[in-house]
């Protein structure tokens, strides 16, 4: 029987688009969660926990590739650090690792910073120490999810008025894509760091939240806000964004179409009332 392959966070936004199409490739899945699951739809699930290193050994054993998605706001260096040992000692062969576009280009010089973008020095963290651990390693940067605006655009639309960072821009892609990728890479041989992947359209911070409201029959006025901080400025001069990699093809409109049973594009405007 061939080795498993192990993904890390695959229950998760990325994950449950990845392990489908693990299984669809051929592939035996084995899932690494925190909570217990278990074993069914040819998937086998190991129980532990990567910010403390627990039950990563016995995770890996076995695996020639993991595919690590699993990531939070803080602490991705110290489960990357985690993985990274265990599959060492273990002999795996390849680490694909998925991390952000702007990892390295977003200054994390403040408290502010921190609260606001740590997760990204956590990314160019994780980075590092995967490139140093022995293990061949794969590392593809992507742009920010269309499911993660979506949660964005429904918490500030909770309130009254809608308050939208100034000058910021982004390129949402499909998860779904990305993992498409992430299967093609896990299923080649070590490749370093690859091309990023940007979603097909840069928008202004204010067309998505108004693509949003339109899409969801809601209406609120937006406040652009300003944000303090060397992280805000970076994001505001783009470094969040692969505009010369805008390979995704789903776009924003077509996602709400589909998120949210719209049948209108939402327009795209540029002002901020």
């Amino acid at each position: 029987m061939a080795a498993p392959i192990l993904v890390t966070g695959g229950t998760g936004t990325l994950g449950r688009f990845v392990v489908p199409r693990l299984q669809d490739a051929g592939q035996a899945v084995r899932v690494l969660s925190r909570g217990r699951h278990e074993d069914g739809d040819g998937v086998e699930f190991v129980t532990g926990d990567l910010a403390t290193g627990e039950g990563a050994a016995a995770a890996v054993t076995g695996v020639e590739t993991v595919v690590h998605l699993a990531g939070t706001a803080k602490g991705d260096e110290a489960k990357m650090r985690h993985l990274a040992r265990a599959a060492a000692r273990a002999g795996t062969r390849h680490i694909v690792f998925i991390s952000v576009v702007g990892a390295d280009r977003v200054p994390i010089a403040s408290g502010i910073d921190r609260a606001m973008f740590g997760y990204l020095g956590e990314k160019a963290a994780a980075e590092r120490v995967l490139a140093s651990s022995g293990v061949p390693w794969t590392t593809l940067r992507a742009t920010q999810f269309h499911d993660l605006v979506l949660l964005m655009a429904q918490q500030m639309a909770k309130m009254p008025v809608m308050p939208v960072p100034a000058g910021w821009r982004m390129q949402p892609i499909d998860a779904g894509e990305v993992a498409d990728r992430l299967v093609e890479l896990a299923l080649g041989t070590p490749a370093g760091r690859v091309p990023d992947m940007g979603g097909p359209r840069v928008y202004e911070m204010t067309q998505l939240m108004r693509g949003y409201l339109t899409a969801a029959g809601k209406r609120r006025p937006l406040l652009p806000m300003p944000t303090p901080g060397k992280a805000a400025k970076a994001y505001r001069a783009g470094a969040n964004l692969a505009p010369e990699r805008a390979v995704g093809r789903r776009t924003w409109e077509d996602f709400l179409a589909a998120r949210l049973g719209s049948t209108t594009a939402p327009k795209l405007v540029r002002d901020a009332a």
